[in-house]
């Protein structure tokens, strides 16, 4: 058994379009910069984890350190560059061209998020509960990806239907998919013996109630808008598992769902996913199938500066290789303002199927600015 106390500090002011904001300086017509930034600290006691195995550990550590800027030279053409500490040094995050042709209309070119699930799109800074999206079933970009899940290619993607309808699809080098996998340099030098497709990957979803517009999304919209939507993701690449072994092609594809109400007490919020994961047996570990479910409610009245929201979340994902992770979370956030400042406490309890059987507790207390 081993237990896990964790402080957490947050602060994020993002500035970048969608689900983001920061400060933004006009410097001409239709041209502007922004820039913005994100932070995350921790206090870390974890038992058994000091050097002598049998005494508690107790760590600070700088768990995330964002830069954003952002461009636009007209109405058409703008650009993002964002930056992340991984820990060691600061990398890029992201770097794209964004076209911007009409709302239903829109091309991203350069090393950014590929298409995917709500919850990865989402990212750790906009997800219910806040911190960090565990990635016990939303996979996508977790143990693999350039840094943080991005990727370098291209994307086009859109909002019609009254913005209710959204879309994204896009070609991306891909190779970078689980624990035991090899990147196309790496596999090059390898010998191995397979050909270089890119990765499709691609985003449908419909929003019933009030509209998302924008290319990234928001795990929970902290009762501001009325949300009922239905998500549908999906990735391939043709020989895109590498290892010095074999070779397999990569599938993937997901199901993702979102309500939340607005009542006379505060707004409620029910999330849940499926995910299906494939890549001809040659990573068992990173094979199987996923889901996960979460549901809040936010106070409108209370005593303090802003509404609280208690919520609970499980994540569950089965490899092939029969080794279960599971994780449940429960905890509360002080809703200071919106997502610019939040306060919250998180009590979570992960299990892995191992041959030992072990069981991980944590408890997170984070802000948010």
């Amino acid at each position: 058994m081993r237990s896990t106390f964790k402080l957490s500090v947050l602060l994020c002011a993002c500035a970048a379009a969608q689900a983001q904001a920061g400060a933004t300086i006009p410097i001409g017509p239709d041209r502007s910069v922004s820039v913005g930034f994100g932070s995350r600290a921790s206090y870390a006691s974890v038992e058994d984890g000091a050097p002598d195995g049998d005494s508690r550990s107790h760590d600070f550590n700088l768990d995330s350190g964002r830069l954003y800027f952002g461009a636009t030279l007209n109405k058409t053409i703008g650009g993002m560059f964002n930056t992340e500490w991984d820990g060691d040094r600061i990398r890029v995050l992201d770097a794209a061209a964004q076209f911007t042709i009409s709302p239903a209309l829109n091309v991203w070119a350069g090393r950014l998020l590929s298409p995917s699930d709500r919850a990865n799109m989402a990212g750790p800074y906009y997800s219910l509960g806040g911190g960090y999206w565990a990635g016990v079933a939303s996979r996508y970009g977790y143990n693999g990806g350039i840094f943080r899940g991005r990727d370098d290619g291209v994307v086009v993607w859109g909002n019609v239907a009254d913005g209710k309808l959204g879309y994204s699809f896009g070609a991306f080098e891909g190779r970078t998919f689980g624990i035991g996998s090899l990147t196309q340099g790496q596999a090059r030098a390898a010998g191995v013996d397979a050909g270089d497709q890119p990765m499709f990957a691609g985003r449908l979803q419909y929003d019933f109630w009030d509209a998302e517009p924008g290319y990234y999304g928001t795990g929970n919209y902290l009762g501001s808008k009325d949300i009922l939507a239905i998500g549908v993701a999906a990735r391939y690449q043709k020989e895109g598992v590498l290892t010095v072994s074999d070779v397999g092609n990569y599938t993937a594809w997901n199901v993702d769902f979102l309500f939340e109400k607005r009542l006379p007490g505060g707004a409620l919020s029910v999330e849940a996913a499926y995910y299906h994961y494939r890549n001809d047996d040659v990573v068992l570990a990173e094979q199987g199938k996923a889901w996960s479910a979460g549901l809040g409610y936010i106070f409108a009245v209370n005593a303090g500066a802003g509404p609280l929201q208690p919520f609970v979340r499980y994540q569950q994902f089965r490899p092939d290789t029969g080794l279960d992770t599971r994780q449940s979370d429960a905890g509360v956030n002080w809703i200071i303002d919106g997502y610019n400042a939040q306060l919250g406490a998180v009590y979570s309890k992960t299990r892995q199927d191992t041959f030992a059987d072990r069981s991980i507790f944590a408890v997170n207390l984070q802000v948010q600015y």
